[in-house]
């Protein structure tokens, strides 16, 4: 079956596009010059572009520029995108124009089609009610709005879902440092046994992480509340009326719930996306962390018998095709390879982000996407960790208590008693005969049963 065609034009020419569609000629293009990939313009760029274009058509009215019944249909037919009516007019790959300019178009044309067959045209008519230009980009560029929208989706997508995650994740981890505070356990340094802790000061340690990381995504919300809209081509604001660029900020903040201003510097804002790769780096500093923890519980886990196996993770699958009764660390797994993304997203941004030439950075698609990838990731992962995971983690005391008897590093506690020079020929003597560290000093009349009992204290040595 051969889909219908109608002709649109721009300047370059007239091109059929489906005819059931309300994208115009430049989309077209677009779609024909970028077949790259399977990654498309992410929905909550669409979604900020339909808030900035209703909060232009609103300021522009108000400052006189655009008459009011064109403001009121665009603005409706914004309201119909946020609410996810036009899903399927917004097709374009995130590898197009470095500066998306051919998403920015895509939204100027849903926008005008869509207008015009509202206020009673077709999609057909050669000359349409609403100009995707003239109209629904006026006093912008692709070159500002891009990157507004960029911001406002990254500060939605980390305030409103990543943070909230990473926060139950905290939650789940302080409730675990809680439950675990009187879990003396051996230490480990260089993956060797180190002197004693509790498991709850073990957990603290990736709480204050997890928590550090919250902080710095917040820190990074700032930056990106600056908004570039205004700026237009490079800058200067030309073709802007008076006092546009702070009224269309708080029009959006007004639609949004959230503080946006307008960036004091809009040659920063465009030439550069410093705001998206702060952000981004919050993000990698997340994922840096959160791969340590991960990593960390699963080696905690170990075995069941033939590992480390101090805790031990909920059994939430089968872990072998081939091995019964295996039980992997899955959510663990699942963590790592998240944070392995994440990292490479941001190595992308930093390279996106240093490659703005001039008056413009031409890597904003790719630096929207990986970003709110991460963002996404982050969010998720969090959450199926602390579900499937770190909620049911228990401590298997038998196993701790063994390794804590066995350990050779309680001779620590002998230092200042006897030396670390007489300290260490306990340990070797114990470790190279199998004895225990009480056998060791008695043999080599270095401490008494009665002082060794009363200086080597696994509950004394943990601060």
């Amino acid at each position: 079956m051969t889909m219908k065609k109608r002709t649109e034009k721009d300047s370059i020419g007239e091109i059929l596009v489906d005819a059931d569609k309300y994208w115009g000629a430049q989309t077209e293009r677009s779609l024909k010059n970028f077949d790259i990939g399977f990654e498309k313009m992410p929905w909550e760029i669409i979604e900020s572009f339909a808030v900035l274009k209703m909060a232009a058509a609103e300021t522009n009215y108000e400052l006189g520029v655009l008459d009011k019944k064109k403001m009121e249909v665009i603005v409706g037919v914004c309201g119909e995108i946020i609410d996810g009516k036009l899903i399927d007019h917004f097709p374009l790959s995130v590898w197009q124009t470095g500066s998306g300019t051919q998403s920015n178009m895509n939204v100027n044309e849903v926008i005008a089609n869509r207008s015009h067959v509202v206020m009673g045209g077709k999609l057909t008519d050669k000359i349409k009610s609403i100009h995707p230009n003239d109209d629904v980009n006026k006093s912008q560029s692709s070159n500002d709005t891009f990157p507004t929208a960029m911001n406002m989706s990254a500060y939605h997508l980390i305030s409103s879902y990543t943070i909230p995650c990473i926060e139950k994740l905290a939650k789940g981890l302080k409730e675990k440092t809680n439950e675990f505070k009187d879990v003396v356990k051996i230490g480990r340094t260089h993956f060797m046994d180190a002197t004693p802790l509790t498991l709850g000061m073990e957990f603290s340690g990736y709480l204050t992480q997890v928590e550090n990381s919250i902080k710095n995504m917040k820190e990074s919300l700032n930056h990106l509340s600056e908004l570039a809209l205004g700026g237009t081509a490079v800058g200067t604001g030309l073709n802007t009326p008076k006092g546009y660029s702070k009224l269309v900020s708080e029009k959006i903040s007004e639609i949004t719930g959230y503080k946006f201003k307008s960036a004091k510097n809009k040659f920063e804002a465009l030439a550069a996306n410093d705001a998206m790769v702060k952000a981004s780096a919050a993000l990698k500093g997340c994922a840096v962390s959160l791969m340590k923890i991960a990593n960390d519980i699963r080696m905690l886990s170990s075995g069941p018998r033939s590992g480390i196996g101090e805790i031990n993770l909920p059994a939430n699958e089968p872990g072998s095709s081939i091995m019964p009764g295996k039980v992997n660390p899955t959510q663990c797994e699942a963590v790592t390879m998240v944070c392995s993304q994440v990292i490479g997203n941001d190595v992308a941004v930093t390279v996106g982000g240093m490659s703005g030439h001039f008056e413009l950075n031409v890597y904003k698609p790719m630096i929207a996407h990986n970003v709110l990838n991460s963002a996404r990731l982050l969010g998720d992962v969090a959450t199926s960790f602390t579900n499937n995971c770190v909620n049911g983690i228990e401590a298997n005391h038998s196993v701790i208590q063994e390794k804590l008897d066995k350990s050779l590093m309680l001779v620590t506690a002998l230092n200042t008693h006897i030396g670390y020079d007489n300290a260490a020929k306990i340990a070797k003597k114990a470790h190279n005969e199998g004895l225990t560290l009480k056998e060791a000093a008695i043999k080599l009349n270095l401490v008494s049963e009665k002082d060794f009992d009363k200086w080597v204290d696994p509950k004394k040595m943990i601060g």
